[in-house]
C-alpha cells in the first residue's frame, strides 16, 4: 500500500473574474522509503500540493490517502491530531521557537503528543545526536547557524515518529556548504532508517540527490521520473 496517494486531486482558487487550478487533476503514489522531489517553476503548484499532502490545506475535490486513510474526509480538529502523529514538517524558515533550547524545540512536539518528560528528553537528545548537534542541545536558535537551525528542525520533524517528512524548500535560506551538509544528513536518514522524504524545491542539489522527480506546471504533472 502506498504511504501517500492522491486521486484526481484539485485545488481551485476562484475570484469574480476567473478560477485558477493550483493543483489540477494530480494522481501520484509514493511508497515508504522514497526520496522524492516535487519541482517546477514558481506558481506551478508544488507548494500547494505539499500543503495538501500535509493536511495544511484542503482539496477542492479528489481524494488524498495517507497510509490508506482518506484525510480529505477529516474534520479540522481530527486533521490537527492526524498531522501531529503522522506527518513531519521542515520549512525553509526553520520555524523554531526562539525562547526554547534546541532540545526543548525537538521535545515540544512530543509534549503536544502527551509523552512523558523522561521519554521526551531521551528521544530529543538521541535525535540531536543523530543530526550531529548533541553538543548544542542547550543552545537557543539565536546561537545556532542557519544550517544548525535547519538540522534542529529535521530532528523536530522526526520526533513524532511520523510516517513521512515533507520539506518545503529546506535549503532556501542556507549557504551552499550548509545546504550540502543538510542534504547529506537527510540522505543518510533515508538510506539507513528508511525515512520517507518528499521535497518541494527549486534547488538543483536536491534534484540531484532525489531518486524520483515529479515535475509540475500550471498545477499538472508533466513528468514523473524515477532514476
Amino acid at each position: 500500500m502506498p504511504i501517500i496517494e492522491t486521486k484526481n486531486l484539485y485545488k481551485t482558487y476562484k475570484d469574480e473574474m476567473s478560477e485558477v487550478h493550483a493543483v489540477d487533476d494530480v494522481n501520484i503514489s509514493i511508497s515508504e522509503g522514497e526520496f522524492t522531489a516535487i519541482v517546477g517553476p514558481s506558481g506551478s503548484g508544488k507548494t500547494t500540493l505539499l500543503n495538501l499532502i500535509g493536511g495544511l490545506d484542503t482539496p477542492t475535490s479528489g481524494n488524498l490517502y495517507i497510509d490508506g486513510q482518506d484525510i480529505s474526509l477529516l474534520k479540522p480538529k481530527e486533521m490537527v491530531d492526524f498531522r501531529l502523529h503522522n506527518i513531519g514538517f521542515v520549512f525553509q524558515s526553520f520555524n523554531l521557537i526562539p525562547v526554547l533550547s534546541a532540545k526543548e524545540n525537538v521535545a515540544f512536539v512530543m509534549e503536544l503528543q502527551g509523552r512523558k518528560k523522561s521519554e521526551r528528553d531521551e528521544r530529543a537528545q538521541e535525535l540531536l545526536e543523530s543530526v550531529g548537534l548533541g553538543d548544542r542541545a542547550n543552545s537557543r536558535p539565536s546561537k545556532l547557524s542557519g544550517g544548525q537551525q535547519q538540522r534542529v528542525a529535521v530532528a523536530r520533524a522526526l520526533a513524532s515518529k511520523p510516517k513521512f517528512i515533507l520539506a518545503d524548500e529546506p535549503t532556501a535560506n542556507l549557504d551552499s556548504k550548509s545546504a550540502e551538509n543538510l542534504l547529506d544528513m537527510m540522505e543518510k536518514l533515508n538510506e539507513k532508517e528508511n525515512i520517507t522524504f518528499v521535497f518541494s524545491t527549486h534547488d538543483p542539489r536536491i534534484m540531484a540527490k532525489a531518486r524520483r522527480i515529479i515535475t509540475l506546471e500550471d498545477g499538472k504533472i508533466i513528468n514523473d521520473i524515477v532514476k
